[in-house]
């Protein structure tokens, strides 16, 4: 079964960067969007931001300004680039494709913002 993998998590000082990657275990055809997501400690799940096929992009209002999605369609690949961290950015992050008859989870990669 194919998997959603991530990496780029880790620990940074607030301020610092880091760059998230997802890609697929095996293949997948016809990714519409790509997303990413997060968890915090304590909270419920919530979009940080996603991209389209085209390219087209949105960001939670956190993340504007700060956070950068992209996607190579060549590689199936989708990237977050994370600046300016702030500790309630820690949290757990996950990588979403969505096709047209569901969706890919990632396991998740964990960030942590240390003040």
């Amino acid at each position: 079964q194919v998997q959603l993998v991530e990496s780029g998590g880790g620990v940074v000082q607030a301020g610092g960067s880091l760059r998230l990657s997802c890609a697929p275990s095996g293949s997948i055809l016809s990714v519409n969007d790509m997303e990413w997501h997060r968890r915090a400690p304590g909270k419920q799940r919530e979009l940080v931001a996603q991209v389209t096929r085209g390219g087209l992009t949105t960001y939670a209002d956190f993340a504007k300004g700060r956070f950068s999605i992209s996607r190579d369609n060549t590689k199936n690949t989708v990237y977050l680039q994370m600046s300016s961290l702030k500790p309630e950015d820690t949290a757990v992050y996950y990588c979403v494709f969505v096709i047209n008859y569901g969706t890919y989870w990632g396991q998740g990669t964990q960030v942590t913002v240390s003040s």
